[in-house]
């Protein structure tokens, strides 16, 4: 029995989840630079556009953008009232491949099994980091764990995390089982807190389902992984910070002195970002992922994994259509065989896996 009582919910909130995970990416993908786009430089450029707050996908440049650091390439087809679909990522790509990869092999999978579904499925070139580097240690021949730790320095970064999604959805309310799952994909190619990250996200997303609140939801994610973590302990940190009720930026200021260092595409300090957004966004959707957004780091990552939660806690149907709306019900891909695949699809698809028994 899941925490959704009814097919029908359970199938509102794994659709919820989807159309979550593909509009936090979307928002945050024109400023997906983390060195370079700040907070603060993402807040500049939202109050030239008279877009503070932000209850919509990012706005053109006010000023044609002279003023600020260059967008990624594809905001043109990321911006409001430019988009028609949602554009190609990797942060979409992975939850594709892993709704594959649960199709084809059912949850009994290996490690193995997720290597070789990537050399089938998935271009070299479409992948980064931690992913490209096991990419390239499975296709000289080497086998889980050392495509994981061979010629790897990304083996803590996020990449993991984001290919999470599809094993909270499929285990609605069973955060142990989806943790599980996503650790048997996670050491494909990370080790230590991106393994952990990967869990927790899982673990997130499950327990969004039927959960009271986000806080509940985070406090079960957190019980899947090794309180004495780096990754924990951050997470910790964020949610005390805001017990006390510190602002928002003030929070985020905090624990990034405290993540110094680890750069910006590192697990830890890019779960502080997500749960400081789960946390001040307080349920709302579209402050959650706007908040998220504006914690900046990998804003496109970050984006997308708290839609897929805040997303799972309302529901498609309580997702605000300006959020909805312009994404068509359309997915561009890279995964073979998927590209333009419908929203909607994919979410039928999962809820199957979900299993019956609600």
């Amino acid at each position: 029995m899941t925490a959704v009582g009814t097919r029908p919910e359970l199938a509102d909130h794994i659709l919820g989840g989807w159309l979550g995970r593909i509009a936090g990416n979307m928002l945050g993908k024109p400023v997906e630079q983390g060195e370079v786009w700040t907070r603060d430089r993402i807040d500049r450029y939202l109050r030239r556009a008279a877009a503070l707050p932000l209850t919509d996908y990012l706005p053109e440049p006010a000023d044609g953008g002279e003023h600020d650091p260059p967008l990624r390439p594809e905001w043109r087809d990321c911006v409001r009232g430019r988009i028609h679909g949602s554009c190609r990522d990797d942060d979409i790509d992975y939850a594709i491949l892993g709704l594959h990869l649960l199709e084809t092999y059912g949850f009994a999978f290996s490690t193995e099994q997720v290597g070789d579904l990537w050399l089938l499925r998935l271009p070299y070139l479409q992948t980064f980091t931690a992913e490209r580097a096991a990419y390239r240690n499975l296709a000289n021949g080497l086998k889980p764990p050392l495509t994981a730790t061979f010629d790897n320095p990304y083996q803590e970064w996020i990449g993991a995390l984001i290919r999470a999604d599809v094993f909270g959805w499929t285990c609605p309310g069973a955060p142990r089982r989806a943790a599980l799952l996503a650790r048997r994909d996670a050491v494909l190619s990370h080790t230590g807190n991106g393994v952990y990250g990967a869990m927790f996200a899982a673990a997130l997303i499950s327990a969004a389902f039927g959960a009271p609140g986000v806080r509940d939801a985070l406090e079960s994610a957190l019980a899947v992984v090794p309180a004495s973590s780096r990754l924990a302990r951050t997470v910790r940190r964020v949610m005390s910070l805001h017990e006390t009720r510190l602002p928002w930026e003030d929070t985020l200021a905090t624990v990034e002195e405290e993540t110094a260092g680890l750069g910006w595409i590192h697990t830890v300090p890019n779960a502080a970002v997500l749960t400081a957004g789960l946390l001040y966004g307080d349920g709302d959707f579209s402050r959650t992922i706007a908040l998220t957004v504006r914690g900046g780091l990998d804003t496109d990552s970050n984006g997308a994994t708290a839609g897929s939660v805040a997303g799972v806690l309302a529901g498609a149907a309580a997702i605000p259509a300006q959020w909805k709306e312009p994404l068509e019900d359309t997915v561009r891909s890279a995964v073979f065989g998927f590209d333009g695949v419908r929203i909607s699809e994919l979410a039928e698809r999962t809820l199957r896996l979900a299993g019956t028994e609600v």
